[in-house]
């Protein structure tokens, strides 16, 4: 259920029929919402929300020539995952993404170090995902991956 794909545009448009809607719309929420300067591009082979080489030079640490990530969505074989880079940096917003989401979504919150999983496309709270993505600006996400990066 993977979808295969170079550019943003191939990846939406190699989606699983039965997932098209609900990841366009993540994706259409996650843009809506995204604070100025992050750009949706190609990310590790994901949908991805980053700092671009213009704003932030240095890219990824692990890897350079890429541009420093900030979330991704991606069509896995059992779920649809997003990731959000500040859920995994910043206590303080993974606490309140934990205490929000069961206003949001009746089924127990499915999550990694920053990835959230949606087995039920039907249950992704677009809404919270929203508000989640407007709460960090590209300045605060660089400084904060600096600071985390020099410990």
């Amino acid at each position: 259920m993977n979808a295969a794909g170079n550019t943003v545009d191939e990846i939406l448009s190699n989606l699983p029929e039965e997932r098209v809607e609900p990841f366009n719309k993540l994706h259409e929420v996650i843009v809506k919402n995204l604070p100025e300067g992050f750009e949706a591009a190609m990310s590790y082979g994901m949908l991805g929300y980053v700092v671009p080489h213009s704003f932030y030079p240095a890219g990824y640490h692990c890897k350079p020539a890429e541009p420093l990530p900030f979330a991704a969505i991606a069509s896995q074989k059992n779920s649809i995952n997003f990731y959000h880079m500040g859920l995994y940096s910043d206590h303080k917003l993974l606490e309140w993404f934990i205490s929000e989401y069961p206003k949001h979504c009746k089924h127990k919150l499915d999550m990694g170090k920053s990835c959230v999983r949606f087995k039920k496309p039907a249950d992704i709270p677009f809404e919270l995902i929203g508000e989640l993505m407007r709460k960090m600006s590209v300045k605060e996400w660089v400084t904060l991956y600096e600071r985390n990066l020099k410990k």
